[in-house]
């Protein structure tokens, strides 16, 4: 059962798993392809093989999403090269970036800096009540001066997409 006041429960991605496999599998295939062409075209050598196989570590590398957990009182992603955590209970200022690639930035009155795709958030409601929750502390601390609308705004949308999935699923819409 969950305690509200336990910091070390965690709510993670769900998605995240078959993510990983998935670019697992990329990489795999991408490297016994290679080599199998190679060795086929009889040209593969050592030198080869470790290019492969090095470029099928590269390749697992970009496709291997950044894996988000939430707690209480926080928020991490941790990518392949860093890990960055922000204390969501004590944020300072929330500002989201559109184009081609959407994300969040959440700084904390303790300097760190998270970057996030909003998708996360839609996709695991767990994480948005963590982060909903650690954000409303916030405001009531005072510690929030800039982005309240942001959040609100994607707030509606997260609400408004459950919505959705929830009209659809029931056959409703």
């Amino acid at each position: 059962m969950r305690r509200s006041d336990d910091r070390w429960v965690r709510a993670g991605d769900r998605h995240w798993p078959g993510s990983a496999r998935l670019a697992t599998s990329c990489a795999a295939l991408f490297g016994a392809m290679s080599l199998l062409v190679d060795w086929d075209a009889g040209s593969l050598s050592l030198p080869r093989a470790l290019l492969w196989l090095g470029l099928s570590a590269v390749l697992f590398t970009i496709l291997l999403p950044a894996r988000v957990t939430a707690g209480t009182g926080w928020l991490a992603v941790r990518g392949p090269w860093r890990r960055q955590m922000v204390r969501t209970d004590a944020l300072t200022t929330v500002w989201r970036y559109d184009g081609v690639s959407s994300h969040l930035v959440l700084h904390d009155t303790y300097g760190h800096r998270l970057e996030l795709d909003p998708r996360v958030l839609a996709a695991n409601p767990l994480i948005w009540h963590e982060l909903d929750t650690g954000v409303r502390r916030s405001v009531e601390r005072g510690t929030l001066l800039q982005g309240t609308d942001v959040l609100n705004r994607l707030g509606h949308a997260i609400d408004e997409e459950t919505v959705r999935s929830v009209l659809k699923a029931s056959g409703l819409s």
